[in-house]
This record gives structure tokens, sequence and C-alpha cells, in this order.
């Protein structure tokens, strides 16, 4: 898909349930039981308005923006058992004063020659990719731990809407160009648009099994059996074709 173009409509199909809080859960079905997975360092186009495999770039052209103090403290601890050996651009954050910055009301991840402080690129010692990750691996730890809460849980992706009667959706999906803003629809490239480009469909699990534990993280493990046991059981109850409309809240 070029730059700037829109993929086709697509219909989807969802299922929801309501937990003991009283809150809707709605979650994309067809992204969640599908055959992606990250090919980062495997193909990967990037997301620049050019693809560019050999930059081995993947969707971390952009750095990335913390959702909050908690989140960027938990990725300073894991920042702090970096050295040279693990991180390629750990002197450049010395000299620059460290590798967060504030972009307006957000911090974000400082950028270096067109990527996140963070990538290691390719002709390092530990090979491309982000240094975050490859450190918490190399330590037998959960990537996700160590990682900016954004990048371990892209592409999936959860909002929730409070309607009129202060009752609230909670809905998980994959991000869409959209959701990046007004820069989404400049990516060269974007993972999960299936009718564009099936490459990054080819896992052996579906998504909610193969992140079993970002969507643990993310929604609690009581509604991810639930989940499980929805999906599982699919054919004894109804999948809707579209999510409901959500009203905005007066």
């Amino acid at each position: 898909m070029s730059a700037g173009s829109r993929p086709a409509p697509r219909t989807r199909r969802w299922v929801s349930f309501v937990d003991d809080d009283g809150e809707e859960w709605l979650f994309d079905l067809s992204f969640l039981t599908s055959s992606w997975t990250c090919i980062f360092g495997r193909g990967c186009p990037g997301i620049d308005e050019e693809p560019a495999v050999e930059l081995e770039r993947g969707c971390c052209s952009h750095g990335a923006h913390f959702a909050d103090d908690d989140d960027m403290q938990r990725v300073a601890e894991a920042v702090a058992r970096l050295d040279d050996s693990t991180w390629q651009y750990r002197s450049v954050a010395r000299r620059r004063g460290g590798p967060f910055k504030q972009n307006g009301d957000h911090t974000v991840s400082r950028l270096v020659d067109g990527a996140c402080i963070f990538l290691n690129r390719p002709g390092f010692a530990t090979g491309a990719g982000c240094a975050l990750h490859a450190a918490a691996l190399a330590a037998g730890e959960r990537p996700l731990d160590w990682k900016p809460e954004v990048c371990w849980q892209v592409p999936l992706r959860l909002s929730f809407h409070v309607d009129e009667n202060d009752r609230t959706t909670n809905t998980l999906r994959a991000w869409d160009r959209e959701d990046w803003g007004g820069g989404g629809v400049e990516f060269g490239w974007w993972c999960t648009e299936h009718d564009a480009d099936p490459t990054p469909f080819v896992a052996s699990d579906p998504v909610y099994v193969g992140m079993r534990d970002e969507i643990v993280e993310m929604i609690g493990a009581d509604r991810y059996e639930t989940l499980v046991s929805l999906i599982e059981n699919e054919s004894s109850h109804d999948v809707a074709v579209a999510p409901p409309v959500l009203k905005n809240r007066p």
C-alpha cells in the first residue's frame, strides 16, 4: 500500500461480555483469531513514508510516547540495566541528558538518526532491534516488563468509552492508521492491514494465544479466560459483524 492511501472497508467480527463490575468488554475477533505475528527483522518494511526493509526499523521510527509517570519510571529502571554492549546509543543518551525528553505535555523517547534512541541498528554487535527487548530476553525476563507501554502493546489497542448512563465499554482491537493521528495515513505500510498485505499473517498460533501475556496485562487474567472461552466456543453464542454504535457522553 502506498503512503497516504486507505485500506478498503473490512467486515470484522466482534464479541462482548459484561464483567462482574458491570463494565462491557468488546473484542475484535477478526484480529485476535488471526495468524498475525510481528515480522521485525524478517522482511518488515517499517512505517516510514517509503518501505525500507534494510533499515530494520519496524515501528520504531517515531519513538515511544509514555502513558504516564509510572510507565516512564518502569522503563527508566530497565534502562539502568543496559550497558554499552547491549545499547548502541547509551553514550548518546548520556550526552543529551538522558533517553527521554518532553514533547509538549508528553514524555517521549529521543530520536537518533530518524528512529528511537533505544533501537539498535543493523551492524550492532547484538543485532538490530529494541535494546530493551533484547536485554529482557537475555535476562530471561518478559520484554513487556522493560519496554514502554505503547511498544509492548502494539499492534493491540485498548480504549474505553463512557456513555450517557455512565456505563463503560472497553474495546480491544488492532491499531489502525487513523489511531496514530494525521501521521498514520503517511505510513508506507502498516502491519495489521491483511487485505493490503498478508505478509505478517503467518503465525502458527492465533493472536490471542501468541500475545497471551500482553492481553492478560491489558485486561486481567479473569477476563482473558472469559475471552478464550468465548472464542473457543464461538459456535454456541452470537458473534456480531460490527461493534455497537457508541454514543458520546453529553
